[in-house]
């Protein structure tokens, strides 16, 4: 995770430190790159908290990084997950540029669901946004989906359909656990056949591959879905 480890935004489901951040630090690339080299890492996901008090939210140092990261381990595959960048098309220039193998970008929770997780519900299309503005520009695109937070089914259908029309490729699928009592509450539990009908649906979209399950996370399986997409490709 670059960018600090305090965010500007106050998502309700987070856990993460939120309030006013510190600047970030200049050599953070060349931390990661180092410790990418020193583990001897193929397949690396970058991440970070948001940073709606840069000039550019972060996109400069995520551009950096990757750049750097490709540099010290030639061959290595580069994930990022980014956040919106208040839906800046030229810092999502910034990133693609640097030419990252996947970019992931979260749609969170279905679009009923974000105010009770303390996200205005334009952000929603702010982020379907920002995957179309992605796929446009020929990026490998993935997004993340949590479940618990009292979405109805067909919501859940809607979301599959609005993220396959964004051009989403990948897409993981996984359940809430409230990280805190001062977090929202969680409201059900799928159960893993669930999960199972749930990443069925996805796929029939369109999608073309979907992690799916109680402790699936965005990073969950990601080598493995990137080499799928490879397979595709030949």
């Amino acid at each position: 995770m670059i960018l600090g480890d305090t965010c500007s935004r106050a998502c309700s489901f987070c856990a993460v430190k939120k309030g006013v951040p510190s600047l970030p630090s200049e050599d953070e690339p060349d931390r990661i790159a180092e410790a990418v080299s020193a583990l001897d890492l193929n397949y690396i996901v970058i991440t970070s908290v948001t940073r709606d008090d840069l000039p550019d939210g972060g996109a400069s140092l995520f551009a950096k990084t990757i750049k750097v990261v490709k540099e010290r381990k030639p061959g290595a595959k580069v994930e990022v997950l980014i956040p919106d960048f208040q839906g800046s098309e030229e810092a999502l220039d910034k990133v693609i540029q640097a030419e990252p193998d996947v970019i992931n970008h979260n749609i969170e929770a279905v679009e009923a669901i974000y105010p009770e997780i303390n996200r205005p519900i334009e952000n929603y299309q702010r982020s379907l946004t920002v995957l179309k503005i992605l796929k446009m520009k020929g990026a490998v695109t993935k997004s993340g989906l949590m479940l618990g937070l009292g979405e109805r089914r067909k919501e859940i259908i809607q979301t599959f359909s609005d993220l396959r029309s964004a051009g989403c490729d990948f897409l993981t699928i996984g359940q809430y656990l409230q990280p805190t009592r001062l977090n929202v509450l969680l409201k059900k539990y799928y159960s893993p056949l669930e999960f199972y009908q749930l990443k069925n649906i996805a796929l029939d979209f369109g999608i073309f591959n979907v992690e799916a399950g109680p402790l699936v996370r965005s990073s969950f399986g990601a080598y493995k879905m990137y080499q799928s997409l490879q397979t595709r490709e030949h």
